[in-house]
C-alpha cells in the first residue's frame, strides 16, 4: 500500500469562536504539495483536529516554514487556547472482507 505523509494538529479554542477560527484556519492559496485536508470538531466546538495529507515530508516542512503559514497562524492566534501538532508517516489499513 502507498505510504502517506500526514500532519495532524489538535487545537482547543476559546468558547464561541468556532466560526471565526474556521475563517482564519483555511490556508490561502492552497499549499504546494498538499493533497487533502480534513477538519473535525468536537460536539461542543471547543476542539478542532486538522488532518492534512502531503506529497512528501519536505513539502509539508516547506509550507510550515513559509510566510503564508506565519500569517495563517497569526490570524488563528486570537482564538487558540492550546495547540498540539505532529507529523506522521503511514498507510491505509486493509480491512478484512466479511
Amino acid at each position: 500500500m502507498e505510504e502517506q505523509f500526514v500532519w495532524i494538529t489538535a487545537r482547543r479554542i476559546k468558547p464561541g469562536t468556532l466560526d471565526d477560527f474556521e475563517g482564519a484556519w483555511r490556508p490561502e492559496p492552497a499549499p504546494q504539495g498538499l493533497r487533502r485536508a480534513f477538519a473535525y470538531w468536537s460536539e461542543d466546538g471547543a476542539e478542532i483536529i486538522g488532518v492534512s495529507f502531503w506529497d512528501t515530508r519536505e513539502s509539508c516542512d516547506a509550507y510550515r516554514a513559509s510566510e503564508a503559514e506565519v500569517r495563517r497562524r497569526q490570524a488563528m492566534a486570537p482564538y487558540v487556547v492550546e495547540e498540539r501538532e505532529s507529523f506522521y508517516r503511514g498507510r491505509e489499513l486493509a480491512i478484512p472482507v466479511r
